[in-house]
């Protein structure tokens, strides 16, 4: 009975170690207790971007993640058709919560 609770408590542990991990978001640079980091994605030969549109998707313990960051989805959101450029914000509190923002700007 001593060995099942050991094994039992083993897997909980593991799982939620390696979840973890799953709670950060891909970010240029990372802090394992704390991440706040904007960049760039890419940019185009556009001259203007006079609208701004975003979306964003969220993780909680890395074990359910939601929404949607596609740049598909910012553009439409601010009824964008030309690109002009694309900036990220990732942010993460000790794996727990993470989220990943992209901004398009474009006309």
């Amino acid at each position: 009975m001593k060995k099942i609770k050991y094994l039992i408590a083993t897997i909980i542990i593991s799982a939620t170690l390696f979840t973890g991990c799953g709670a950060f978001v891909i970010a240029p640079v990372m802090g394992v207790l704390y991440t706040d980091v904007k960049a760039p994605i890419t940019a185009t030969s556009n001259t203007s971007a006079i609208k701004m549109g975003k979306a964003s998707a969220t993780s909680i313990l890395g074990l359910v993640a939601t929404g949607d960051a596609s740049i598909e989805t910012a553009c439409k959101s601010a009824g964008i058709t030309k690109i002009h450029h694309v900036d990220f914000h990732a942010s993460s509190i000790l794996g727990i919560v993470a989220t990943y923002t992209v901004y398009v700007y474009g006309e």
